[in-house]
């Protein structure tokens, strides 16, 4: 009798949740894996019906690919992920569609030869800073008595430092203390990596403000991106903490995060250089070691 029950009820159990996983199934909203926050949609559809359409190939617009996110636009354009969003008048700055053009300069801005971001780059002036011990909680290290690294400038620097678009007048600093691990190299490392113990100081190499901190562009794990102006942007990844939040103003030196391993095989930090959107060698911007 209590052997009977005791079955009853088991395939009592054993039907209710073979019927709430049925419903469950039946009711769960398909899910789309879209890479990372704000990510281009991968759905089929007209380019032409498509936001900005009318813009395709212009100057300043750009289309939006396969595996693109605002955040990866706005790193690869020099601007902010919220600029772009604004420009392009985006209802949703979640969802991008294949397709869908995308304005990647100010409305108004004259688009030349230096907005496309072609001109050569040249070794600049810079003054040598010495960081901190790591775990130091100190927010501004103090510059070190040492003679600046100077080379002649370009044509195209000073063309550029007139329009007030160079890095002479920033002075940028290694943004940690350890060794150089890995150089620029423009087909498989678009900045050099930085050795370093877990929670030593990541600081901003040069005064700017903050227009990304998160964790949404795939291979830089915990991510801060700094513009400095029209022209510089840097980017600083695989942190283990942020320190800083985006639109936050930071000055120089100031500690923007902690170093980690986020998205990366070990401890270290990937810092980056861009020139209108374009990676460049960070050690031609850096002071000599």
């Amino acid at each position: 009798m209590l052997l009977s029950r005791g079955l009853g009820a088991l395939s009592a159990v054993l039907v209710a949740g073979g019927l709430l996983a049925g419903c469950a199934q039946v009711n769960k909203a398909p899910v789309e894996d879209r890479g990372g926050w704000g990510s281009a949609s991968t759905t089929r559809v007209d380019p032409s019906t498509l936001p900005g359409a009318e813009n395709a190939g212009k100057p300043g617009y750009y289309t939006v690919q396969p595996g693109d996110t605002l955040i990866r636009i706005g790193l690869e354009h020099g601007q902010s992920w919220k600029d772009v969003a604004r420009w392009s008048n985006l209802t949703n700055p979640d969802l991008i569609e294949v397709g869908q053009v995308v304005r990647v300069v100010p409305p108004g801005a004259a688009v030349g030869v230096q907005s496309q971001g072609t001109r050569p780059v040249a070794s600049t002036t810079v003054q040598p800073v010495t960081l901190p011990p790591a775990g130091s909680t100190a927010s501004t290290p103090a510059a070190a008595p040492v003679a600046p690294v100077a080379t002649a400038p370009t044509s195209a620097e000073s063309a550029t430092s007139s329009a007030g678009g160079d890095a002479s007048g920033l002075g940028f600093m290694w943004p940690a203390s350890g060794a150089v691990i890995a150089g620029f190299n423009e087909s498989t490392n678009k900045g050099v990596d930085i050795a370093g113990k877990a929670g030593d100081p990541i600081v901003a190499a040069a005064d700017g403000r903050v227009v990304y901190a998160g964790a949404g562009l795939r291979g830089y794990g915990h991510l801060v991106i700094l513009k400095h102006n029209n022209t510089y942007l840097t980017a600083y990844a695989h942190n283990q903490k942020l320190l800083v939040k985006e639109d936050q103003n930071v000055k120089k030196g100031q500690k923007i995060a902690e170093m980690g391993n986020t998205d990366a095989d070990r401890v270290k930090l990937h810092f980056e250089v861009r020139r209108q959107g374009k990676p460049v060698d960070p050690s031609r911007y850096l002071p000599a070691r």
